[in-house]
């Protein structure tokens, strides 16, 4: 009987020894991971991928818009140079005139009247294909030409005021020509970036691809692309 209790109890501590000796490894507490470890891991594939896709995606949508943007503002400058070179020629073509009237009035022996700004007193610059006194290029706009003011001083017009009698005309008190210039420079074409254009005389047809040469009547661009609203750059 001891002997059996004996193995029993033997038996039963070796048996209580084998089930202690996992358990304690089983019940041991996992070592807590540090944030540094952590970090260290890094992006997975797949939010590599996704984040590449998503930039991308942003991308592909900025690039449209920024070049939108600038080819607006290339059409504005666009805009802005016609519009400087066509006032200056329609400046330049009434001061023409307006010698040219001048010089009649001389003639007749009407003196100057009293007429208001300017007159282009040097009419050698005009041909006799130029009746209609245009500027015969965008240079002579840019160098300048004569002018004299046609409007006649308060001494010259004679009844002035209550003092009278100051109606004589004294030579030493006539105007006095001068050299006007009516573009600073020839503006460059955002649209080609050089400073050359198309011209059309007032005597092309409106729908003439080449110019006559006669005088710059109208300007255009020498570009052949496309605006944003559909039009073409050279015919503006």
């Amino acid at each position: 009987m001891k002997n059996r209790q004996g193995d029993a109890g033997i038996g039963g501590r070796g048996d209580q020894k084998a089930l202690a000796g996992p358990a304690l490894f089983s019940a041991s507490p996992r070592l807590p991971v540090s944030p540094s470890h952590q970090a260290d891991a890094g992006f997975s594939l797949v939010e590599l991928v996704i984040t590449v896709g998503v930039m991308a995606i942003l991308t592909l949508g900025v690039i449209p818009l920024v070049q939108v943007s600038v080819k607006r503002q290339k059409e504005q400058q666009l805009h802005e140079a016609l519009r400087q070179m066509r006032e200056a020629i329609d400046q330049f073509h009434r001061e023409a005139l307006a010698g040219v009237q001048y010089q009649v009035n001389q003639q007749q022996g009407q003196g100057q009247g009293q007429g208001q700004g300017q007159g282009i007193t040097d009419q050698t610059i005009f041909t006799a294909d130029n009746p209609d006194r245009y500027p015969p290029d965008l240079e002579t706009l840019k160098s300048g030409v004569s002018v004299l003011p046609l409007a006649t001083p308060a001494a010259l017009q004679g009844g002035v005021g209550l003092h009278g009698n100051t109606g004589v005309a004294d030579v030493n008190q006539s105007p006095i020509p001068k050299t006007k210039i009516y573009l600073r420079s020839i503006p460059i074409d955002p649209m080609t970036g050089k400073a050359d254009w198309v011209f059309r005389s007032c005597y092309d047809p409106a729908d003439s691809t080449q110019w006559g040469g006669e005088n710059v009547f109208d300007v255009h661009s020498k570009s052949e692309g496309k605006a944003l609203n559909g039009e073409k750059y050279s015919d503006w």
